[in-house]
């Protein structure tokens, strides 16, 4: 059955975009890759796909199409003389049979009135590279009733794959008054806190992707407040990451994350940042809570008076 007719237009070395109602100029002389044959009325590459189903991507019996299933054990590029194995998977998605090309949905979906979904409203539509001999590469759009390598991957595994990306940890804390032996605040004075630096792995936000068979997740991750345990049983929670001091600011309280202690001593101080992390992707969603710690210490002192 013939379902859809893809025009593309093709330059000597490279890899043109197609897909669903697009159609792309070329400049004469246009060489199309086995397979395809110029339009005579447009000069244009045209490819006819026919969707037989899906009869046979791994781990996929098909979903029947105009023939019977058919179970294939490898993946096969029918399209090079004689067939050739390939690979199952490459970054680009998961081998399709049905399609002699990578697959892999897109993300995000495009809208139902997009014409690549041909009408229906389930399964996904794919993005896929069809590689063809001579280092051409053919993209195109199609809807697939299920996905061309079988059952999807655990896209909360994805999610974390990409978490672990993005390289996040604690906020380096700053404080005044600051820490060392040679430091010592005085009670009854505003104490400050902040995160020294703040960017994309200590505070964020920050996007990453993860992808497996065509299949790809994306997750966000955002600081969301940082717990301050001050070491005198106090705690202070603080929304953003902090205004760092300056000596302009004299004996003024912080305006954003800030403390008073009233004993002397010296307080080992925790700082607990506090993440979130939004993913979608495989038609789920869900959110990762992280947290990440920074310790210090401080000293506090009374403030001497001296008579003479």
């Amino acid at each position: 059955m013939l379902r859809r007719l893809v025009v593309v237009a093709l330059a000597t070395g490279g890899i043109v975009m197609g897909g669903a109602a697009q159609t792309v100029a070329a400049d004469p002389p246009i060489i199309c890759p086995p397979g395809t044959e110029p339009s005579p009325r447009t000069g244009e590459c045209i490819i006819v796909v026919t969707d037989p189903g899906n009869p046979g991507d791994p781990g996929n019996p098909g979903d029947g199409g105009d023939t019977d299933p058919v179970v294939v054990q490898k993946c096969i590029n029918s399209l090079v003389s004689p067939p050739g194995e390939v690979p199952c998977s490459s970054d680009k998605g998961w081998w399709s049979n049905g399609q002699n090309a990578y697959c892999r949905a897109l993300a995000p979906q495009p809208p139902l009135s997009d014409p690549a979904w041909e009408g229906n409203t389930t399964g996904q539509v794919y993005e896929c590279l069809r590689p063809v001999p001579g280092g051409w590469g053919v993209v195109f759009w199609i809807w697939l009733a299920t996905p061309p390598g079988g059952a999807p991957p655990d896209p909360r595994a994805l999610a974390q794959q990409a978490i672990a990306r993005m390289n996040l940890r604690a906020i380096t804390i700053g404080i005044v008054p600051e820490p060392g032996p040679v430091s010592i605040g005085i009670i009854g004075m505003p104490t400050w806190m902040w995160a020294e630096n703040p960017g994309t792995t200590t505070w964020g936000p920050q996007t990453q992707t993860a992808s497996a068979g065509g299949f790809m997740v994306t997750a966000t991750a955002k600081a969301q407040r940082t717990v301050w345990t001050m070491g005198d049983g106090d705690t202070v929670t603080c929304t953003g990451p902090g205004t760092p001091y300056a000596d302009s600011y004299g004996k003024k309280s912080s305006p954003t994350c800030g403390h008073t202690y009233t004993r002397q001593g010296t307080y080992t101080v925790r700082a607990t940042t506090y993440w979130v992390v939004t993913w979608a992707g495989v038609g789920q969603s869900g959110t990762i809570p992280l947290n990440f710690t920074d310790t210090t210490t401080i000293t506090m002192g009374e403030a001497q008076v001296l008579n003479s």
